[in-house]
């Protein structure tokens, strides 16, 4: 734990600025709730060309919701740095939930896997957006660096098992349906 500490006083002291506080809580706010990977979901869901991913990438975020801010954050209950130390200048609102794993850094890192393992070349937009996300929430003071790597971890487990196993399933429905069978 007293590593935690001293990556987070790191940050602070190395990149605290004017600039830092303006910029990370726009960041941290794209993934509140998972928003921007909601959307990126629902747009891709719309297209038929990419219906698959799209939905892909909700079911995803809902496997994630369930996991980890359903079930791990409530058996693992870390309280967040800034429960901790209320000497911190707040820069966003506290969370009210527990901090282990980071539920921001898991979504974006589901989000960021599937979309990187359906078209390599999407990834040089979601992977360093999923990675300012999980960063803004060490700058912004509300987990512990062990939580954005176990939000990390099991975002990218359950983005990997989503992709790999979803597109099975949805592969073997289609088939199934062409053939005209019932499922």
């Amino acid at each position: 734990m007293a590593i935690d500490w001293t990556i987070l006083d790191k940050i602070q002291s190395m990149l605290s600025s004017g600039f830092m506080d303006w910029l990370m809580p726009k960041i941290t706010m794209l993934g509140n709730a998972g928003i921007i990977w909601i959307i990126i979901g629902v747009v891709l869901l719309i297209s038929k060309k990419h219906r698959k991913i799209g939905f892909l990438v909700l079911v995803g975020l809902l496997m994630g919701l369930i996991i980890g801010n359903g079930i791990v954050k409530n058996l693992v209950a870390r309280p967040r740095p800034c429960w901790i130390n209320k000497d911190f200048n707040m820069l966003i609102p506290i969370p009210k939930d527990y901090s282990f794993p980071s539920g921001h850094t898991q979504a974006s890192v589901i989000a960021a896997t599937i979309l990187t393992f359906y078209r390599k070349e999407w990834g040089w937009i979601v992977v360093p957006l999923a990675t300012g996300i999980a960063f803004s929430r060490l700058y912004l003071y509300v987990h512990f660096p062990t939580d954005v790597l176990g939000g990390a971890v099991l975002g990218f487990t359950i983005g990997l098992v989503t992709y790999y196993a979803g597109n099975k399933l949805i592969d073997a429905i289609l088939k199934k349906r062409q053939r005209g069978e019932s499922l």
